[in-house]
């Protein structure tokens, strides 16, 4: 776990300070049987390096473990839908970095006990760049992205939706945060890539909540969640 501070200079530009370890789970606690639902969905828009998310996927992974530890395909498929279901915004660049290692950390151990044969380097490879698309360089405020001085670059903010379809079969869909932040803020309500829209973009009802949800600004095939990171 982090220290709460890392120096008195961030704190004065951009009031950094870390949620101490007693905190973070005493919160998570609060919701914590949906920090051990594999495929719940958190978001953190001020991540830091971590802390919140680093817990959520320690929690799920163990899930994973205690589900799955005696198929490796299986552990593979259900770990990588517990990392595909955590996102983050953090505006400052280092702590961007130091967060997608952390929780690739947190996959390795979890996942050496499991692949006694060897790990699979395609698996880490996808987890790797699910990392790249869920922990994101931008500010929460504006819901844009930021450039390496944490200036705003006149970006939206787009996350990857990542949902197991058959088999070890993923589809992507891209959604812009700001459309369904602002379609929840609509509703009265708030549930990522769940209900959701915007009164700028197009609607479609979702066929299992019948909420409105934004269309997606781009979607991908059905591809083996090992080979996410080659298709683009």
């Amino acid at each position: 776990m982090s220290e709460q501070v890392k120096s008195r200079q961030r704190v004065q530009d951009h009031g950094e300070v870390f949620t101490n370890e007693r905190e973070v789970n005493a919160m998570l606690d609060m919701v914590k049987q949906e920090t051990e639902r594999i495929d719940s969905r958190f978001l953190e828009p001020a991540c830091g390096d971590g802390n919140f998310l680093a817990e959520v996927l320690n929690r799920k992974l163990n899930v994973v473990d205690s589900r799955y530890r005696k198929s490796l395909p299986e552990w593979e498929k259900y770990a990588f839908v517990a990392v595909g279901s955590i996102y983050g915004v953090e505006l400052l660049g280092d702590n961007v970095a130091s967060c997608r290692a952390r929780l690739s950390k947190i996959v390795e151990t979890h996942y050496t006990p499991v692949a006694k044969r060897g790990k699979n380097p395609a698996f880490l490879s996808a987890v790797e760049f699910v990392l790249q698309r869920n922990i994101l360089n931008g500010n929460a405020l504006t819901l844009k992205t930021v450039d390496e001085d944490g200036n705003d670059a006149d970006e939206p903010i787009i996350f990857s939706e990542w949902s197991i379809v058959i088999g070890n079969k993923v589809k992507r869909r891209d959604f812009r945060l700001d459309e369904m932040l602002e379609g929840s803020a609509s509703q009265q309500q708030f549930s990522l890539f769940g209900a959701s829209g915007t009164p700028t973009s197009e609607w479609e009802v979702d066929k299992d909540t019948g909420a409105l949800i934004p269309k997606p600004i781009r979607e991908y095939p059905p591809v083996s969640f090992y080979e996410v990171m080659n298709v683009e």
